[in-house]
């Protein structure tokens, strides 16, 4: 089933970053059950994430888990999964935002898995 991983130096004070945008994936072909994992290098609290599906809010936004490597994608072992089931068509959103002005690395992997 599809994956992607990916990891962005954010630029200071960046807002809107969406690691989805060209993803052949971003609308759900089938009916699917969506993981998504997120770290950064930032400090706590000036990384926030979003997330969306259809015209739902998954996750308003709220801090992305800090303690995060560069380059390095995270694992369930060492990070919170959120899930959920989405629908076929649905559009899958990550909007990210970079508060603090300073320069972050985001690690983050999406998983589609067909229910």
């Amino acid at each position: 089933m599809p994956a992607f991983p990916f990891s962005q130096a954010l630029t200071a004070s960046q807002t809107d970053f969406r690691p989805l945008a060209n993803w052949q994936f971003r609308r759900v072909p089938y009916p699917s059950y969506v993981r998504v994992l997120l770290r950064t290098t930032g400090a706590a609290g000036t990384v926030l994430a979003t997330f969306y599906t259809g015209s739902q809010t998954v996750q308003q936004r709220a801090p992305v888990q800090v303690g995060g490597t560069a380059g390095v994608t995270p694992t369930p072992l060492n990070t919170p999964v959120v899930e959920w089931i989405a629908d076929a068509g649905d559009e899958l959103i990550i909007s990210i935002d970079e508060t603090a002005a300073a320069t972050p690395t985001v690690d983050g992997i999406v998983y589609v898995d067909a229910v």
